[in-house]
């Protein structure tokens, strides 16, 4: 039951940040695709009807992880304090950037406004990633389950560790780069004219930049975390992550070459979901490694609820998730197409 409610929890969070990624990449590149305000309230409505809902599989990852692997939810919640409040802040400060724009007819009002959700954008792309690599790097736990970490020490991956360092900045720049591309192709595959075509000058520019870092950085977590190459080693058939991510990386300069953009944003979606896969076999069985002794690190054996509610959750989960996949398709289907700047809203 435990490796079952790993899977489900990993893919709750693959679905986050495949969906929200390009909310939060239409965020950094409006103002590079946007030159007046009527493509700008263009940008917006191509993540308008869906966006708050898209953020909602953030809050059912973390229901989830707390009903699976309490012990995980305590720990890393009470260690990650300070950088979940930052990022409590920035979804907030997102959210009204999004409503509260068109409420006054001021353009220093919605500059203020457009300010706050690019910044808000670039930064959570940016504390996501670092976030992912903490949990690669591992954290100091102690033999109590516990930890604290500062946002920062000394940038090195300690001891003491910092919730920055030169591994997890590396990582919050390829998310930073993979969700302005992604972010770009939905853009494009949204739009038309001028702003279509910026966005696709976007996607094209900030590809090198996602093959150069991915391969840096699967380079350097070959080294920072030994348990990512033992379990390639011993399951040989875990390269097949990686090559779903190169794949799509692939089939992203491809269609961006045939002007293809739902395809492309296709062949993006493909990249973010083999990386995230990829992290998560490599980490197996870990959830929270150690960095102070191995045996202190948390892993889904010894952070896992008890077996009985586990088997029950998880038919309440199978319904649970069956209602929202079916909302989530019927709110696509009905939003489906290009936004024009004639339709109201935004």
């Amino acid at each position: 039951m435990a490796t079952i409610w790993y899977c489900l929890v990993a893919a709750m969070l693959a679905v986050y940040v495949v969906l929200d990624g390009y909310d939060l990449g239409a965020g950094i590149i409006r103002p590079l695709v946007a030159r007046t305000d009527s493509e700008r309230r263009l940008v917006l409505r191509t993540i308008g009807p869906v966006w708050d809902g898209n953020e909602v599989w953030l809050l059912a990852g973390a229901g989830t992880l707390f009903f699976a692997f309490p012990a995980l939810y305590a720990a890393g919640f009470s260690g990650f304090y300070l950088p979940l409040m930052i990022v409590l802040w920035l979804l907030v400060g997102r959210g009204i950037s999004i409503e509260f724009r068109n409420h006054v007819a001021s353009p220093i009002w919605r500059q203020f406004w457009d300010t706050m959700f690019f910044l808000a954008s670039a930064l959570l792309a940016v504390l996501f990633g670092a976030a992912l690599g903490n949990v690669v790097r591992g954290v100091p736990l102690d033999s109590s389950g516990r930890f604290f970490e500062a946002l920062w020490t000394d940038f090195r991956l300690g001891p003491p560790t910092g919730v920055l360092d030169w591994y997890t900045i590396l990582v919050g720049l390829v998310s930073f780069f993979a969700l302005t591309l992604h972010g770009a192709l939905w853009v494009a595959k949204k739009t038309e004219g001028p702003v279509n075509e910026r966005s696709r000058r976007v996607a094209t520019l900030a590809w090198p930049g996602v093959l150069a870092l991915t391969a840096l950085v699967t380079g350097l977590t070959f080294v920072v975390q030994p348990q990512v190459p033992a379990n390639l080693a011993a399951h040989p058939w875990g390269c097949l992550f990686p090559a779903l991510a190169l794949a799509g990386l692939a089939l992203v300069r491809w269609f961006l070459a045939a002007r293809d953009d739902c395809k492309a944003f296709l062949g993006s979606c493909a990249y973010l979901l083999g990386m995230m896969s990829s992290v998560v076999f490599g980490l197996y069985p870990y959830v929270l490694p150690s960095r102070v002794n191995p045996a202190y690190s948390l892993t889904i054996h010894n952070t896992k609820a008890p077996d009985y509610g586990l088997k029950i959750g998880l038919v309440w989960w199978v319904l649970g998730m069956a209602l929202v996949t079916g909302y989530f398709v019927y709110v696509n289907r009905q939003f489906a197409g290009k936004v024009t700047p004639e339709e109201e809203g935004y």
